[in-house]
């Protein structure tokens, strides 16, 4: 399946597409959350779906796209898992796997503005496969790493890189800004995805194609940083892991490029969509 939530912020509605139509499914009278995923939510939405066959009503086309998932508990982040994106923001390749977090206040829709905080100089891109967790995991096994994965999803790990690198402290102050995080346009089951170790992921700044990856290129799989996560935190259903960028960021360019108002990011990866995002500078409401 593949699972979105439309309709204003803050106010979304869930949804399926089926045969590229969107449908609600309101009536199944759950979003798509912790508690919908902690009981067996998808299989019981398969069920909905198909006993209503014909009768769900259409989305129309025009209609804004939330996250897929509601706001989880956490958004966790591997740094580097790209030797290639490693090499270009001249840090070594990690012995295991670098993990920082993003607000869940960061979490927007795939179409969604980008937001320049107030006092950037720095906001730069970075495309991204991200797992959506179906079922509590602590200390997982990466043999059974994909028994807890729900589905997967694109996201754009909008980054503000002085406050990251030049701030002092912990990469997160650069990570979870408010519109961070556009997720989406769906979430995809694991069904839907052949092989999450062998998918092209890319994006495109103002038509200009700035990355170009595929995620057979990890240095650390998608059931290893499931496990490994595990390991110092229970992940919890809907919970968010985002797995890394390949090269192509705009710290990478020499000089680099950071996103200035106006400029139009999209994004997308193999059997995940594409996004799309309009950059606009900080106003105080």
């Amino acid at each position: 399946m593949k699972l979105i939530r439309w309709g204003a912020a803050d106010q979304e509605k869930t949804g399926v597409i089926l045969n590229d139509k969107w449908y609600d499914t309101s009536a199944f009278g759950e979003d798509y959350n912790e508690q919908f995923f902690n009981n067996n939510g998808l299989e019981r939405l398969a069920a909905f779906v198909k006993e209503n066959e014909g009768k769900l009503p259409v989305i129309d086309a025009s209609a804004r796209l939330g996250s897929p998932v509601a706001r989880p508990s956490k958004i966790v982040c591997i740094g580097l898992n790209y030797a290639d994106h490693a090499r270009e923001t001249n840090a070594p390749i990690p012995p295991e796997p670098v993990i920082f977090m993003k607000s869940t206040t960061s979490l927007t829709g795939p179409f969604d503005d980008i937001v320049i905080p107030k006092n950037s100089v720095k906001t730069d891109w970075e495309v991204e496969l991200a797992i959506v967790i179906g079922k509590k995991a602590s200390y997982v096994e990466e043999a059974e790493a994909l028994n807890y994965v729900a589905g997967y999803v694109l996201h754009n790990d909008v980054s503000e890189r002085a406050f990251q690198l030049e701030r002092n402290g912990t990469w997160d102050k650069g990570k979870g800004c408010d519109t961070f995080a556009p997720l989406g346009p769906f979430l995809a089951t694991q069904d839907e995805i052949a092989d999450v170790n062998n998918l092209r992921l890319w994006l495109n700044v103002n038509g200009q194609k700035m990355q170009d990856g595929n995620t057979s290129n990890f240095i650390f799989n998608v059931p290893f940083v499931i496990s490994y996560v595990s390991q110092f935190m229970t992940l919890l259903p809907g919970d968010v892991i985002s797995t890394g960028t390949p090269a192509g960021v705009g710290l990478g360019f020499n000089p680099p490029i950071y996103l200035k108002e106006g400029d139009v990011v999209e994004l997308g990866i193999d059997g995940l969509g594409t996004s799309r995002q309009t950059v606009r500078n900080y106003v105080k409401n």
